[in-house]
């Protein structure tokens, strides 16, 4: 993509008076004879002439009667000039604000085209501040703060340091512009608890096979889903969030990119639209889930995490588990439970009954082919 320079853009802009005056001159007139035919005082007519007075609907009026020109076209004129003047007026808030810039990731939201591409430079600088107000839909970094920074987010954070607002405002805000694209009706339970049984078996599926069919069974329970790709120093997998009342949405990141990991941040986002929705206020919280968290102090965490850990691999099951020590006996087990291979060999490694390194061919790799700002589809291919 080719980097834009910025357009021209005069910073002057001449008010509907200068095209008075102009008229005014050429009349031969004066304007204490212009402000006695239009009924004002020279002073206000004055004003009006060097635009330190807005022209108004009845000024419009008669100038309509006295210079022949219509109301309209004064009216027009007048508001042509005030865009004009609250634009220059913007871009100069926009260069102090150009400090916002260095927080948020702007080379991957110009990769993916959500902000123009072009150089950071002081010139560019204000144009790129608008462009990241349009993109995340406020009117200056104060309120994409008090958005953003402020929400109640649950965040299960072991690298806290590592992790900044900026890519994780992004990475939602891309989600959010997905799901704006997306109708379905509105969430219904019981439909959830049965779609989640049945994308249980879909696991074992390949990505081209049970996407679609993901997507289809929690549009019919009234459940979003969109894939976004990870964005670096956000160091998330997957957000739980409810857009409205009666629409939530589930964002995956593809964070990890094996199917274990996938299938754990699905199942564990499931969760808690599931089981933490119970009041307005809980739909207010945001559950984003950092893969590489070690602990978490929040009780809604740990509940996540069994649920999503029983669901694919149910605890009746758990001394079986422990004793898995070859490939073949973890393909066999993860048939008997209709799971892929790859799950069991993901839950055998993060319970620590085998080393890190072992078994990894049998998991499954994800990878997002489609723009974060089109709707994404996963591919997949078997690999270590």
């Amino acid at each position: 993509m080719t980097e834009l320079s910025a357009p021209f853009a005069p910073d002057w802009v001449s008010p509907p008076g200068e095209t008075v005056l102009d008229i005014v001159e050429e009349r031969g007139w004066t304007q204490a004879e212009l402000a006695l035919r239009l009924g004002y005082s020279e002073k206000h007519v004055s004003h009006l002439i060097n635009g330190k007075v807005p022209l108004s609907v009845d000024a419009a009026l008669r100038l309509e009667r006295v210079l022949g020109s219509s109301a309209d076209f004064w009216l027009a004129r007048e508001a042509n000039f005030q865009r004009h003047k609250a634009r220059l007026e913007a871009a100069k808030r926009h260069a102090t604000w150009a400090g916002w810039l260095d927080e948020l990731p702007l080379k991957e939201l110009m990769a993916c085209g959500a902000v123009p591409k072009m150089r950071a430079d002081a010139k560019n600088k204000p144009r790129l501040v608008e462009a990241c107000l349009r993109f995340f839909g406020v009117a200056s970094p104060d309120e994409w703060r008090n958005l953003y920074a402020g929400m109640h987010v649950a965040f299960r954070r072991s690298r806290e340091d590592q992790s900044d607002v900026g890519a994780i405002s992004a990475w939602l805000r891309l989600g959010e512009q997905q799901a704006e694209k997306l109708d379905g009706p509105k969430y219904d339970k019981a439909r959830f608890e049965k779609a989640l049984v049945a994308i249980r078996a879909l696991t074992r599926e390949q990505p081209q096979v049970f996407e679609p069919k993901l997507r289809s069974l929690l549009q019919d329970a009234g459940v979003l889903l969109v894939l976004v790709p990870a964005i670096p120093r956000a160091h998330v997998s997957g957000v739980a969030r409810w857009l409205s009342p009666t629409r939530p949405l589930i964002q995956l990141s593809l964070y990890g990119k094996t199917n274990d990991k996938f299938w754990f941040s699905f199942f564990h986002e499931a969760a808690h639209i599931l089981l933490h929705a119970n009041s307005p206020e809980d739909k207010k919280s945001i559950f984003l889930d950092d893969p590489n968290a070690a602990h978490t102090t929040d009780p809604r965490e740990h509940e996540a995490n069994t649920w999503a850990g029983n669901c694919l691999i149910p605890e009746q099951h758990a001394s079986t588990l422990a004793k898995l020590r070859t490939k073949r006996k973890a393909e066999e087990f993860a048939q008997a439970i209709g799971v892929h291979p790859g799950i069991v060999v993901g839950r055998l490694q993060h319970d620590g009954y085998i080393e890190p390194s072992w078994m990894n061919d049998l998991k499954q790799s994800f990878s997002l082919e489609a723009s974060a700002c089109a709707q994404p589809a996963c591919a997949g291919s078997s690999g270590s």
